[in-house]
Order: structure tokens, then sequence, then C-alpha cells
């Protein structure tokens, strides 16, 4: 067997701390040595339905032990594990077991009715996993397993005493394949060799891991104790929740879950009180503005000063933010990571009480660089923009989709990188300042903007909780910039005066001609925007506008 494995490195973590806690929900709480035992059951399951060595297992699930366990058996049983995304409707989720080409879900009873409509148009899966949902809807929680699937508690009971993997063994060739919706498009399956998974993420705690042959007892926590205690706030289901509880587990700690289905800061701050939680996983100002707002509106109702780490992705996290959060806790260290699920390492940004950074600012990752227009190196404080490429461990590319990986997974003299789209700029000190996705920029008037750079100056204002930028047709500039605000609780501000905010700090042409306030900019549970769905709103709202007599 060659490359780190993820199965293998949890079995080492379950045989070191048996009794120590890995998994908690609520009043639910399993021990190393149950979620080892627990996974044993299922994995035994699935090979005795005949799958193939590195057939695709679907996680269609909240937030709850059950999902983490899955992705164990499938992990000892040389599966592949794939998210989905418990938003998706019926179309969708069709079209993404299909692409998947699933043969297995593991499903909350809650989505019962939903498999109902669907499962015979996807022939593909004939094992169907039905898991409890206690915290569903009466209903919903007092619904039986239905006669075409089989009750999750039932296969787990009937666990086997000795550790189960496929004839096939493991391997670090074996896949993780994590389904991105991005913001444009069909979700694209980007697959990830867990050795590459392995080497990026454990590799940032354990240095040792980035180098040589694998040696599991780096991971033995016999002499060291249980790791972290991890919350991660945002959904399993995308990959800032998913792989930072995979770090989280291959180092002894364990997992909790949050009981709410969408975010509740106070069930939050509770949980963190509570399970004396050190390492808080948020997707960045989308979660951090609301924490932030608790915590100041009633000082010292939830001690969180068993936190250390507070880590973000996906989301611009804002250094008013990062100051908020060290405000009520001085000890603990903000990581902001500048990745995405196609490209991890591109940057980061390490704050804490003595070292202060700026809002998407990142130091440019080791194997990182920017790419300008002419194909070359963009220089430090050049002022050129260019794009970020990646290399080092990175995925193989898109499941079943030759020409979006050829145009993403590049080669750049001599080397693969994974260049994604994210544009940035190259500081005079080497530092990265993240401007935004180029699918996503606007061409106002022959100017290019992106529009994370001015949705971060309006979510500055103080009246401001929210707010999206996309450019709407305009004959005069082709697109006009226009903002969809979310305002905070009584929150007031003209749209005048937050235009003259933005012209404040930014180029005129980069300010908003259009401002539409709204009770909710809509962003999904991981934080994430659509931008497309948000843009039609934006043009049907003006032409409704320009229609109205007056």
């Amino acid at each position: 067997m060659s490359g780190w494995n993820f199965a293998n490195a949890w079995e080492i973590v379950a045989r070191s701390i048996p009794d120590a806690p890995s998994l908690i929900q609520g009043d639910r709480r399993f021990t190393w040595s149950d979620f080892d035992r627990r996974a044993n059951g299922l994995a035994a399951y699935l090979l005795g339905q005949g799958v193939q060595q590195q057939d695709k297992v679907a996680q269609y699930l909240y937030n709850c032990p059950e999902y983490l366990e899955s992705v164990f058996a499938s992990l000892k049983a040389g599966l592949v594990p794939i998210n989905t995304n418990y938003r998706y409707r019926d179309d969708e989720l069709m079209y993404l077991w299909d692409n998947a080409d699933c043969v297995a879900v593991v499903f909350h009873s809650s989505f019962t009715p939903t498999i109902e409509r669907i499962r015979r148009r996807v022939p593909r899966i004939v094992t169907w996993l039905w898991v409890e949902d206690p915290n569903g809807t009466a209903e919903e929680s007092a619904a039986e397993c239905p006669s075409w699937a089989v009750s999750y508690e039932a296969v787990i009971k009937e666990a086997p005493t000795k550790t189960v993997q496929g004839r096939w063994g493991r391997s670090g060739d074996d896949l993780v394949m994590l389904y991105t919706g991005g913001t444009t498009g069909m979700p694209k399956g980007v697959m990830w060799r867990q050795d590459d998974l392995f080497r990026n993420f454990v590799g940032f705690a354990v240095r040792e891991v980035r180098r040589g042959l694998p040696r599991y007892e780096l991971l033995d926590r016999s002499e060291k104790g249980p790791g972290f205690v991890g919350l991660s706030a945002c959904p399993f289901m995308h990959g800032t929740g998913w792989f930072s509880q995979m770090l989280l587990l291959a180092l002894g700690g364990s997992s909790v879950a949050l009981l709410g289905r969408s975010l509740n800061v106070g069930e939050v701050l509770s949980t963190i009180e509570r399970e004396k939680v050190n390492n808080l996983v948020i997707v960045g100002d989308a979660f951090a503005k609301p924490i932030l707002r608790a915590l100041d509106a009633s000082p010292g109702q939830w001690d969180i000063s068993s936190l250390r780490l507070v880590s973000s992705s996906g989301v611009m996290l804002s250094a008013s933010s990062k100051e908020g959060l060290l405000a009520h806790n001085p000890r603990i260290t903000i990581v902001d990571v500048f990745s995405s699920s196609e490209a991890v390492g591109m940057g980061q940004s390490v704050t804490d009480a003595d070292a202060k950074t700026q809002t998407a600012n990142f130091r440019l990752g080791d194997d990182a660089l920017v790419i300008g227009e002419n194909g070359e190196l963009v220089a430090p404080g050049s002022g050129e923009i260019g794009r970020v490429a990646v290399g080092g461990f990175q995925p193989v590319g898109y499941y079943k989709d030759a020409a979006k990986t050829a145009a993403t997974f590049i080669t750049f003299k001599g080397r693969r990188y994974s260049c994604p789209g994210d544009f940035a700029q190259v500081e005079l000190d080497g530092s990265l300042t993240f401007l935004g996705r180029g699918s996503i920029c606007i061409n106002t008037g022959g100017e290019k903007v992106f529009p994370e750079e001015v949705e971060e100056i309006l979510k500055c204002h103080p009246s401001v909780a929210d707010a999206v930028v996309v450019g709407v047709r305009d004959e005069k500039f082709g697109e006009a910039i226009t903002a969809v605000v979310q305002l905070v609780p009584s929150g007031s501000v003209e749209e005048s005066a937050l235009i003259l905010h933005v012209k404040a700090r930014l180029a005129s042409y980069k300010a908003p001609k259009h401002i539409i306030f709204v009770e909710s900019t809509g962003r999904a549970a991981n934080g994430k925007l659509d931008y497309t769905r948000t843009k039609a709103f934006a043009e049907h709202h003006l032409d409704a506008q320009a229609r109205e007599p007056g």
C-alpha cells in the first residue's frame, strides 16, 4: 500500500484513544471505539451488497454523527464518499447522483418523500440507507423506514469485531470526491486522491506528513491524549465543513455537530460553552458578523474562553470581524484561508492579539503564484492583476469532464498547477490581495470590477449586514454596478450615502450605480452566493422600477 489513507489514519487514532470522544451532537456522544465499530458495520454491509472498488456512496444528510460515520465506512471499504447538497431539488439531485455514478445513498428520513419521487429515475442506485432524523418535524420523526430502504441502525448493529476492508485493500490513490456548484453552472465533482488531500490538510499541522512515505505512528495519540474539540458552524455537505472535520479527526479530535439546520448564533455560542470547543469553523463574515452582534449585545452571556482557533474559508472575513472576535477572546488565533474546492493552499492570513491583518490580504502559499495576462508571473507591487495558481498536492481533476479539467489544471513552466479562476494582485511585500472569481467580474464602461472588492467596502458600513454586487444591463456602460444590500436589524442608510461610502474608499467607477435594499441576500448555508440568481433579481427589480409611473 502506498500513500496516506484517511481510513488507516482514523483506525490508528481509534486504537490509541478508544475511550476518547469522537462524535458529539446534543445528547448523543460516541467514543473513538464506537466510531470505528459503527463504521465497520456499515462498511461490511456495503461490501455485502456487491459494491466494486471505488464505487460512489452519497451522503444526503444534515450535520450528524452518521455523516462522518458513513464517510469512514466508505473509506474503509475502498469506496468514494460523495457530498450531496440537501437544498437541491429533484432534477439537481438526479443530475448529481447520475453524474457521480452513485450506487448507494445514506439519507435522513426527512428526505424520504423526495427520494420516493425520483428513485426510479436513478436505477444505478441499488442501496438506500435510512437514517432516523430526530430533529425533523413530528411527522418526519415518526416515519418508518420504507420497504425499498434499509435501516442504518439495523446495519450498524451487525458490526464485525475485526477491521473491515474490501478485497482490493486501500491506497493513497483512493478518491474522495467533492461536488461543488461554484457561482455558475451545474455541480462538478472534484476528484481528490486521499494521499494529496491528507498531505495538504494534515500536513499543515504535522509537517512530517508532507514529506516521504506515510508514517502512521505520527498520528498515534497514546502519549498525547485527545486532540481539539471542533465545531463546524457550516454544513458538512460543503467542503469547508467536511474537510475541516476530516483534518480534526486525523489529529485525534472530536467533532461536534449542531442540531439546527440554519445558522443559530445562540446555539453556536451555547455549544462552544457547553462542549468547551477549541476550534470553530466558520465561513467569513456571513457567520462572523452575526456571532459578533450577539456577543456585543450580551457581553458575558456565553463563555468562549475555551476557543483557541477560529478558521474560515470560502467567503471574505473582514479585518473588523477579526478584531471583534479577538476583543472577546484575545487567546484566539484566526486563520483565514484562501482556497477553493479544487485549489488548496493559495494563501492564508493568520491573526492573533499580536499580529493584525488587513481584509482580503493573504500570505501567498508556498506552492502558489500569480500569472498575468501575458503568461508571466505578476511582479510584486506592479498593480497588475493575475490569476492565482497553486501547485503541489492538488486534485486529479473534474469527474468525467476532460474539458474543464484541462482548463483548470494547467502546466506552467513544466509544472502542474490548479488555476480555478481567482484573481489577485501581488503587493510589494509579496502578500496577496484577493479580488474575486473572474467568472463574475463586471465590465462597466471598459473597466473591470470584481464584485468582492466592492462588497468588502459596503459591508464595512455599520448599517450593512451583507451585500452582493452584480452587473446589470446598461445602454451607456454595458453593465452598471448594482448592489443588493441587507441592513443590520434596525439599521438605516440612504442610497446616496452608501454610494459615497464606497467612493471614499475605491475609484468612483467601482461604486454602485444602483442599490436595492432587501431583507436577506439569500446566502446559502455555506456562506456562498448565487450571483446568477441575484443578477436576474436585480435586473427584474430595476426594470419594474423603471416602468413605474412618475
